[in-house]
């Protein structure tokens, strides 16, 4: 019985920490996708060219979306699928960016 309850024990850490590291790992990505969308935000002010703004305003409402869906529930799988995504978006916009000139 006394190797049943260590057992019971270890295991409730166990979840335990799995639910405080998953709360502090989501806490610091939405910190980080709170400065990527200030800074998404700022580069559509400064857009040389109407399509980069739009491009930029369109990875800003991307932004948002994923920080939207990772404040209701965490999905590694799917939060690592929609960075990817973003990262596409902005090399996108940057590189449409760098071709008049900016």
């Amino acid at each position: 019985m006394s190797y049943y309850v260590r057992l019971m024990v270890f295991a409730r850490r166990a979840k335990k920490s799995v639910v405080t590291d998953t709360q502090k790992l989501r806490d610091k990505l939405l910190k980080r996708l709170e400065v990527m969308f200030a800074m998404a935000e700022e580069s559509a002010k400064v857009a040389k060219t109407a399509r980069q703004k739009t491009d930029f305003m369109r990875v800003a409402g991307y932004i948002a979306q994923v920080m939207n869906s990772l404040s209701k529930t965490f999905d590694e799988a799917t939060v690592t699928k929609d960075l990817e995504e973003l990262e596409k978006m902005i090399n996108e916009a940057m590189a449409k960016g760098k071709g008049k000139g900016a």
